[in-house]
């Protein structure tokens, strides 16, 4: 079965900045589990997947716009110290931070004694990326899955 909208993907994958060493992998736990058409990953990985089936393995560079886009000028922020716990704070840092929209990922930029200066920037804005993907199944997803925008089971979400 080939890759398409609406059906679910377990695959591994590595992911590095082009020309760098890999970041991240899959590869030692399981496999990543994703439903194709509901924006679960981003848009540039999603699209190097349709048409590929199990089995397959294939290398794919995607650009910053269809990653985790540009990096933005004036998305710094001032936060109060206590916001962040008792974790040891230092600049360069990444640490997630509680928002009224959810946990975001941020970058720590300079620490007071009681406020800290951090980037709102996704840490991979303005990096082109290349990942190593590995297809181990490709199924059509349930109607409950499509009902829910996201996939059930190994490697997915347990309600």
């Amino acid at each position: 079965m080939k890759i398409a909208k609406d059906s679910v993907v377990r695959f591994h994958y590595s992911v590095a900045e082009q020309g760098q060493e890999a970041l991240e992998s899959s590869h030692g736990r399981e496999p990543l589990a994703i439903l194709i058409g509901q924006g679960n990953i981003i848009p540039g990985l999603e699209a190097a997947l349709q048409d590929h089936e199990a089995g397959e393995s294939f290398g794919v560079d995607v650009a910053p716009a269809e990653a985790y886009g540009e990096r933005r000028d004036g998305l710094g922020q001032r936060v109060p110290k206590k916001h962040f716990g008792t974790q040891k704070l230092e600049p360069g840092m990444q640490v997630m931070l509680q928002t009224n929209f959810g946990p975001r990922a941020v970058t720590i930029e300079k620490v007071g004694m009681s406020v800290v200066d951090v980037d709102l920037n996704h840490p991979m804005a303005g990096k082109a990326l290349h990942f190593e993907v590995e297809i181990v199944e490709v199924r059509e997803a349930t109607a409950e899955e499509l009902q829910h925008g996201h996939v059930h089971g190994d490697g997915g979400h347990q309600h």
